[in-house]
């Protein structure tokens, strides 16, 4: 007698697997007359069908193999755009600052790879850890200033033509 059918059947209504469903040997005659699920659910509640307890420690052990980097499957588009934003507000800050001369190309590359491994959480924690390795923020301000004022220099003359079409 051939009752995968109804084995399988019995899986789905009772919510487990079929390799753990057991028919009682005496009842094969009953088992094979059930049609519906209620059917099965019946001889569930005699007894006829009885289901296998878990064998193994699968259940109980965390299956740490199979969580590797590229299986755990998590919604992470919100973590990733801040990552994103993050990095690349810090590195374009990182590239301004090298631009200047304030930071040499050694420290600069330890930052980026510090930026990447997202060691800072904002600007502001950035702009703690380079006061930390002793860049001051003074030169900065006065380096950002003489570029303002060179940039004033330089249109002046442009007004002045200006003026003088007019």
């Amino acid at each position: 007698m051939d009752l995968t059918r109804k084995k399988i059947l019995a899986a789905k209504t009772l919510g487990i697997g079929k390799n753990r469903i057991y028919f009682n040997q005496k009842n094969l005659a009953e088992i094979k007359e059930a049609i519906t699920r209620q059917d099965i659910k019946t001889l569930y509640q005699e007894g006829i069908i009885t289901i296998k307890a878990i064998h193994g420690r699968r259940k109980i052990k965390r299956r740490k193999t199979k969580r590797s980097f590229g299986k755990i499957k998590k919604k992470i588009n919100k973590r990733k755009q801040e990552y994103v934003k993050l990095t690349r507000k810090l590195r374009r800050y990182l590239i301004d600052l090298k631009s200047r001369g304030i930071v040499d190309k050694e420290l600069y590359w330890k930052l980026r790879k510090k930026i990447k491994m997202r060691e800072f959480k904002s600007k502001a924690g950035f702009k703690e850890h380079l006061n930390s390795l002793g860049v001051k923020f003074d030169e900065i301000k006065y380096k950002i200033e003489e570029e303002k004022s060179r940039k004033k220099i330089n249109k002046k003359p442009k007004e002045l033509k200006e003026n003088r079409k007019k």
